[in-house]
Order: structure tokens, then C-alpha cells, then sequence
């Protein structure tokens, strides 16, 4: 047994990491990837991160969800569809039983109880600061999953979050009305007593709630975080998290079912006790499915383990300068602009570590970031004006506090030192400018 149990761990810490060779079989290859991405995503859970962003996003929901259900409410009414809610929150919370239509009720009851015009504009604001409160809470997990260290600008949280209120409530219940619409057809009525279509509508029936709610998570994948998600990976991570929606919601209602002993306890704050225990589980689901989607848009961490590597100095200033060299020298050539994967994929550092060079080269004015859907970069101004030594010099002092350093205790040979090292680092760079890097010269000195 203790064999077995090391070599599971060897298989784990080392066999699992291992180069496959270029002759494998494609399915050998998926097994040991989907194998590498579990492990890495179990391994993330373990740790608590998610964990913790489930929590706070539970408590924000119980706030902010009586005030999103009503600013919907009021959209679908203006198109006749409000009465769509009621099935919709019916479908969400049927893990909790026979406990799950009363706590709809009571919502709709709170929501029906709304009245703006008793609110007044102050409460109304309030009322609409409550809801991009959450999608803002709600953004800040996503990004903290795809490790995006800067959110949406103030004018696009407006734009972008508003038109998920507004426009996002209209879209599903729509969606949920094609469905409908397309298996009450006549044609598909007809062919329901043909077989063996009738036992393929019947099975295409049943899988329309699962295709929903997978649909529902590819959107908010490819949304929510602030960097661009490709399809192909919001869909994969969007289909793990539905069938562990699916599992878990079963597994929680059979839970729910057999808990007479908490009602018993609890009484009737049991029903509130399910309700946020499931609200936490969802969430967590959610940022799973996502972490898996981040997993496989960025195989090189897969292939490091999932870890964050941090770079040396060395290297850092290595980086830093290539990096700024593909910038200027694809702007030099009046090339279109690079984004921020192609930069991933050109320079093949990891996401998390570009963005630090990025961030610190834009505080040093070095980069410009061009306003578009995608951020994309170029020098901030003339490549002939920007000296080599300068980029050092920025890569070198990046998150140096002008206090702590003016307070420590240096002797002053060493001050003398370093001096005469920058002295002849200057001299022996010779104001080589990025454009004579980018093009590939280098100092005569």
C-alpha cells in the first residue's frame, strides 16, 4: 500500500510534468493535459483563494439581488416577458427542494414591493449602485482567476455593466423562447411520432436546460474578465462547470432532502442557511469552470505546473528590453499595433509576467496603451528619443520607495560604487537609442 501510494505521488510531482514525446498519440496527449489541468485547478482550490472570492460574492449577492431582479424585472416588463423570472429563478434554485419555490416567492414578493417612485432619485441611484457593486465584485474574481492585474476603465464599467443589466435579461429570456418556440413547431411536433426522431427530440429536450445553462457560462467567461477569452476555451471551461453544476446540484438536493434535523435546529432560518450555502457553491462552480478556461488559453502555465515564476533581475531587464524592442520595432514598420496575447505569444512569457513589464514600463513612460477593445501597445513617444540605458534604469528602480531608500543605511563606498558602475554602464551604451536596438545596432563602445 505505501508503494502505491509513493508512486502515485511520484506520478503526481514529477512522471505527470514530463515532455511527451513528438510521436504520441493525440489521445495520450489530451489525457495527460486534462490530468495536468485538474491537478493544477484541485491544487488552486486547496489553496483557498477561490474559496474566499466565493464567499465575498455570496454576500454581495445577498445585497445587491433583490435590486438586480427588479431593474429586470422592469426591462422585461417593458416587453411583456416579466412574468419569464419567476421559471427562471424556479430553474436556479431547484437544488433546495421544496424550500426552492418559496424562496422564489419571496423574492418576487420583495421585487413586486419595489416602488421607484417612493425611491426618488437618490434611491434609485443607490439601487443601481448596488448591482454594479456586484458586477464589479464579480469582475475582480474573474480577473483575480485570469491573474488581470488592471480592471475596466470607469467609463467602460458604465457602458459594459449597464448593458449586461439592460440587455442580458432580454437575451436569455429570448433564448428560452426560441426553445420553446422550436420544439412546439408543428414540423417537430410531427416528427415526435416518427422514430427515431421522437426518441432524438426527446433526448434533445432534456439536454436544452444543460445547453442553457453551458451558453449562459461561455458569455460570462468571455465578458466578465478584463482581457480577451477565446471561445474554444470559455466553451470547454463553461461545460466542466455545468456538469459539476448539474452533479453538485443533485448531490446538494439529495442533501436538502435528508436534513430534517437542520430545519429542526435552525427552523425557519434554514431555508436562508440552503440558500447561501448554494449561492457559495455556485460561485464557486463558476470561478472553477473559469480557472479551467484560463488553464487551457495558456498552456505554458499547464506545462510549469500552474505556478507563478517571478523574474531575476537579470532576466527582468532581459525581458523588459525585448520586450520593448518587438513593441517599437512592429511600430517603427507601421505594423498594426500589438495586443497583449500577441505580445503573450511572441515573446512566450506568461501572462503574469508580461503584465508586470507592461505595467512598469507604462509608469515609466515608456509604453502607451492605445484605447480599443483590446489593449494594445506602442512607444510612448519616438523610439529614436528613448534611450537604452533609461529602459534599465526603469526596469531596475520599478517598485523602490523613494522613502524607505532615502532612510536606509548605505556606507558610502558603496553609494561611491555604484555610482561609477552606472557612470560606465552610460559611457559603454553610448546613447544607443531603442530605434538603434530595434533595428539592430548597438553601441560602438
Amino acid at each position: 500500500m505505501t508503494d502505491l501510494i509513493n508512486k502515485i505521488k511520484k506520478f503526481f510531482r514529477l512522471t505527470l510534468w514530463q515532455d511527451l514525446p513528438e510521436q504520441s498519440n493525440i489521445l495520450l496527449r489530451w489525457l495527460i493535459d486534462s490530468l495536468r489541468v485538474s491537478f493544477i485547478v484541485v491544487r488552486e482550490l486547496a489553496t483557498g483563494e477561490l474559496n474566499l472570492r466565493a464567499m465575498s460574492l455570496v454576500f454581495t449577492t445577498l445585497l445587491s439581488l433583490v435590486p438586480l431582479i427588479a431593474v429586470a424585472f422592469s426591462v422585461l416588463k417593458a416587453f411583456g416577458v416579466h412574468n419569464q423570472i419567476e421559471p427562471f429563478l424556479l430553474g436556479v434554485l431547484e437544488p433546495l427542494g421544496p424550500q426552492g419555490p418559496e424562496i422564489t416567492s419571496n423574492i418576487i414578493g420583495f421585487v413586486q414591493n419595489v416602488k421607484v417612485g417612493v425611491l426618488g432619485s437618490l434611491g434609485v441611484g443607490m439601487l443601481f449602485y448596488t448591482i454594479i457593486a456586484l458586477i464589479q465584485k464579480i469582475e475582480n474574481a474573474f480577473n483575480f482567476v485570469w491573474r488581470v492585474k488592471r480592471a475596466r476603465t470607469l467609463a467602460r464599467r458604465f457602458t459594459d455593466y449597464l448593458s449586461v443589466v439592460m440587455i442580458g435579461p432580454v437575451l436569455v429570456v429570448t433564448a428560452m423562447g426560441i426553445a420553446a418556440t422550436v420544439m412546439n413547431n408543428d414540423i417537430v411536433q410531427g416528427m415526435q411520432a416518427i422514430e427515431p426522431f421522437g426518441t432524438l427530440l426527446l433526448f434533445v429536450t432534456k439536454l436544452i436546460p444543460y445547453l442553457m445553462i453551458i451558453l449562459a457560462f461561455t458569455f460570462l467567461y468571455m465578458f466578465i474578465p478584463n482581457t480577451r477569452v477565446e471561445l474554444p476555451s470559455a466553451l470547454i471551461g463553461a461545460i466542466v462547470a455545468g456538469v459539476l453544476w448539474v452533479s453538485v446540484g443533485k448531490i446538494f438536493a439529495s442533501f436538502v432532502a435528508s436534513s430534517s434535523n437542520y430545519t429542526a435546529i435552525y427552523s425557519s432560518f434554514a431555508i436562508l442557511f440552503f440558500f447561501m450555502i448554494w449561492l457559495y457553491l455556485g460561485w464557486l462552480i463558476l470561478l472553477t469552470g473559469s480557472q479551467v478556461a484560463f488553464y487551457l488559453q495558456h498552456p505554458n502555465l499547464v506545462s510549469l505546473g500552474g505556478r507563478s515564476y517571478a523574474l531575476s533581475p537579470r532576466l527582468r531587464e532581459k525581458e523588459g528590453l525585448s520586450l520593448m524592442v518587438i513593441i517599437a520595432r512592429q511600430f517603427y514598420q507601421q505594423k498594426h499595433a500589438h495586443s497583449f496575447q500577441e505580445l503573450e505569444k511572441e515573446t512566450a512569457l506568461t501572462a503574469d509576467i508580461l503584465q508586470e513589464l507592461l505595467v512598469t514600463l507604462e509608469q515609466g513612460c515608456l509604453l502607451v496603451e492605445l484605447a480599443g477593445d483590446e489593449p494594445r501597445y506602442v512607444p510612448a513617444t519616438d523610439s529614436s528619443e528613448i534611450r537604452v540605458k533609461q529602459i534599465l534604469d526603469c526596469l531596475r528602480t520599478a517598485e523602490e520607495v523613494d522613502v524607505a531608500v532615502s532612510k536606509s543605511k548605505v556606507e558610502s563606498g558603496i553609494n561611491v560604487l555604484l555610482k561609477q558602475l552606472s557612470e560606465s554602464q552610460e559611457v559603454a551604451l553610448s546613447g544607443l537609442s531603442l530605434r538603434d536596438l530595434s533595428m539592430g545596432q548597438s553601441s560602438d563602445k
